[in-house]
């Protein structure tokens, strides 16, 4: 299976009607299907932001390296696939499947060696049917696109 690197962007609202950016990865229903990812990892980065609760042009400049780092790391072996980054609501999240947990918590600590100390938390939890990417996708049908998640 090849990893694509297509995305969508779509904007949605927290419970509080604030705005959060939605990143989602297209092309990955081979990988749901597969079996083989079946815990999803967050690492939730809380910033103090905007009016509008998006990060610093400063912390957002931040972010992209350490996303950068974590998705190399991350997708070389394929030991998870970053699936969706959520912006807004003074907060960063990014979702990961992964094969093995403790193995991710490894590798994210080696992606991460060569950052100072970040502002991190991470949750992990058995999502095997990958309940949580078709959420996300579902925002993406909403905005129009005829090229839906197969849930077959």
């Amino acid at each position: 299976m090849k990893l694509s690197n297509n995305w969508f962007t779509t904007v949605s609202e927290t419970e509080n009607g604030v705005m959060v950016v939605v990143c989602g990865r297209e092309d990955l229903e081979l990988y749901a299907r597969s079996g083989k990812f079946k815990e999803r990892v967050e690492i939730y980065w809380r910033y103090n932001g905007d009016s509008r609760g998006m990060p610093s042009e400063s912390e957002a400049c931040l972010m992209e390296p350490v996303q950068d780092a974590l998705q190399r790391a991350m997708e070389k072996d394929k030991l998870a696939i970053l699936t969706g980054v959520y912006t807004g609501d003074n907060e960063r999240t990014w979702i990961f499947y992964t094969r093995n947990v403790p193995a991710f918590g490894e590798m994210l600590n080696k992606a991460l060696s060569s950052f100072e100390k970040l502002p991190i938390v991470i949750y992990t939890e058995k999502d095997p049917d990958w309940n949580e990417y078709r959420e996300m996708y579902e925002l993406r049908q909403e905005e129009g696109s005829d090229n839906a998640f197969d849930e077959e």
